[in-house]
Protein backbone atom coordinates (compact mmCIF):
# COMPACT_ATOMS: atom_id res chain seq x y z
CA UNK A 1 0.00 0.00 0.00
CA UNK A 2 1.63 3.14 -0.73
CA UNK A 3 1.38 6.39 1.77
CA UNK A 4 -0.53 9.59 0.93
CA UNK A 5 2.55 11.98 1.95
CA UNK A 6 2.27 15.96 2.04
CA UNK A 7 4.56 17.33 -0.41
CA UNK A 8 8.01 18.43 1.50
CA UNK A 9 7.85 22.34 1.29
CA UNK A 10 10.96 24.47 1.47
CA UNK A 11 11.24 25.25 4.83
CA UNK A 12 12.21 21.53 5.80
CA UNK A 13 15.50 21.87 3.58
CA UNK A 14 16.51 25.12 5.46
CA UNK A 15 15.62 23.85 8.94
CA UNK A 16 17.56 20.60 7.72
CA UNK A 17 20.51 22.26 6.46
CA UNK A 18 20.94 25.11 9.57
CA UNK A 19 20.48 21.23 12.12
CA UNK A 20 23.42 20.38 10.15
CA UNK A 21 25.06 22.98 10.48
CA UNK A 22 24.32 23.66 14.16
CA UNK A 23 24.97 19.79 15.24
CA UNK A 24 28.33 19.96 12.63
CA UNK A 25 29.66 22.61 15.02
CA UNK A 26 29.03 21.09 18.03
CA UNK A 27 30.13 17.49 16.52
CA UNK A 28 33.56 19.86 15.12
CA UNK A 29 34.28 21.08 18.44
CA UNK A 30 33.25 18.21 20.14
CA UNK A 31 35.81 15.62 18.25
CA UNK A 32 38.57 18.95 18.72
CA UNK A 33 38.45 18.71 22.57
CA UNK A 34 38.73 14.93 22.64
CA UNK A 35 41.37 14.93 20.31
CA UNK A 36 43.76 18.15 20.75
CA UNK A 37 42.40 19.18 24.55
CA UNK A 38 43.26 21.75 26.30
CA UNK A 39 45.24 23.16 23.10
CA UNK A 40 41.99 23.59 21.13
CA UNK A 41 40.10 24.87 24.90
CA UNK A 42 43.25 27.84 24.78
CA UNK A 43 41.27 29.15 21.48
CA UNK A 44 38.81 29.92 23.82
CA UNK A 45 40.66 31.95 26.22
CA UNK A 46 39.08 30.00 28.67
CA UNK A 47 39.50 31.40 32.82
CA UNK A 48 41.26 29.27 35.34
CA UNK A 49 37.75 28.46 36.50
CA UNK A 50 36.09 27.55 33.59
CA UNK A 51 38.79 24.95 33.05
CA UNK A 52 39.08 23.58 36.20
CA UNK A 53 35.24 22.68 35.95
CA UNK A 54 35.67 21.78 32.77
CA UNK A 55 38.58 19.20 33.89
CA UNK A 56 36.29 18.55 36.92
CA UNK A 57 33.59 16.67 35.09
CA UNK A 58 32.54 13.57 35.52
CA UNK A 59 32.47 10.44 32.77
CA UNK A 60 28.46 10.70 32.67
CA UNK A 61 28.75 14.37 31.35
CA UNK A 62 31.14 13.73 28.45
CA UNK A 63 28.71 10.71 27.33
CA UNK A 64 25.18 13.13 27.60
CA UNK A 65 27.70 15.83 25.35
CA UNK A 66 28.94 13.17 22.93
CA UNK A 67 24.70 11.96 22.54
CA UNK A 68 23.50 15.30 22.26
CA UNK A 69 25.59 16.60 19.24
CA UNK A 70 26.13 13.05 17.68
CA UNK A 71 22.59 12.59 17.79
CA UNK A 72 21.52 15.86 16.30
CA UNK A 73 23.93 15.82 13.67
CA UNK A 74 22.01 12.27 13.08
CA UNK A 75 18.90 13.89 13.35
CA UNK A 76 19.73 16.40 10.61
CA UNK A 77 20.81 13.98 7.97
CA UNK A 78 17.38 11.79 8.76
CA UNK A 79 15.48 15.01 8.20
CA UNK A 80 17.56 15.71 5.04
CA UNK A 81 16.66 12.24 4.13
CA UNK A 82 13.17 12.62 5.09
CA UNK A 83 13.26 9.56 7.54
CA UNK A 84 10.82 9.40 10.88
CA UNK A 85 14.27 8.79 12.88
CA UNK A 86 15.08 11.97 12.50
CA UNK A 87 12.51 12.59 15.54
CA UNK A 88 14.47 9.84 17.62
CA UNK A 89 17.63 11.48 16.93
CA UNK A 90 16.42 14.65 18.22
CA UNK A 91 15.34 13.35 21.28
CA UNK A 92 18.24 11.59 22.00
CA UNK A 93 20.07 15.17 21.35
CA UNK A 94 17.83 16.86 23.79
CA UNK A 95 18.47 14.74 26.22
CA UNK A 96 21.96 15.12 25.79
CA UNK A 97 21.20 18.56 26.32
CA UNK A 98 19.49 18.18 29.40
CA UNK A 99 21.28 16.01 31.04
CA UNK A 100 24.35 18.45 30.58
CA UNK A 101 22.24 21.28 31.69
CA UNK A 102 21.66 19.09 34.98
CA UNK A 103 24.91 19.04 35.74
CA UNK A 104 25.43 22.55 34.79
CA UNK A 105 23.05 23.89 36.97
CA UNK A 106 22.14 21.58 39.85
CA UNK A 107 25.59 19.59 40.15
CA UNK A 108 28.12 21.54 39.77
CA UNK A 109 29.41 25.57 39.94
CA UNK A 110 28.93 25.27 36.28
CA UNK A 111 26.53 28.46 36.08
CA UNK A 112 29.77 30.76 38.13
CA UNK A 113 32.27 29.12 35.73
CA UNK A 114 30.79 30.03 32.57
CA UNK A 115 30.10 33.78 33.85
CA UNK A 116 28.25 35.80 30.77
CA UNK A 117 28.21 33.02 28.80
CA UNK A 118 25.03 31.10 31.10
CA UNK A 119 22.78 31.79 28.61
CA UNK A 120 24.37 30.19 25.59
CA UNK A 121 22.32 27.12 28.16
CA UNK A 122 19.55 28.18 27.32
CA UNK A 123 19.87 29.11 23.67
CA UNK A 124 21.37 25.44 23.11
CA UNK A 125 18.57 23.79 24.90
CA UNK A 126 15.21 26.00 22.73
CA UNK A 127 17.44 25.00 19.18
CA UNK A 128 17.54 20.80 20.57
CA UNK A 129 13.74 21.30 21.28
CA UNK A 130 12.89 23.52 18.03
CA UNK A 131 14.48 20.21 16.22
CA UNK A 132 12.34 17.80 18.03
CA UNK A 133 9.46 20.05 17.76
CA UNK A 134 9.96 20.39 13.72
CA UNK A 135 10.51 16.80 13.34
CA UNK A 136 7.34 15.91 15.14
CA UNK A 137 5.34 18.44 13.33
CA UNK A 138 7.27 16.80 9.80
CA UNK A 139 5.73 13.21 10.83
CA UNK A 140 2.77 14.07 11.75
CA UNK A 141 2.50 15.66 8.14
CA UNK A 142 3.54 12.25 6.76
CA UNK A 143 6.45 14.15 5.10
CA UNK A 144 9.06 11.99 7.00
CA UNK A 145 8.68 8.26 6.35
Amino acid sequence: MIRDRSPVGWHLWVVGIVALLWNGLGCFDYFMTQTQGDGWLANMDPSELQMAWFHGMPAWTDAAWAIGVWGGLSGAILLLLLRKWALHAFIASLLGWAASAVYTVGLSNGMVALGAWWPMLIVKGGICAFFVWYARIAGQKGVLR
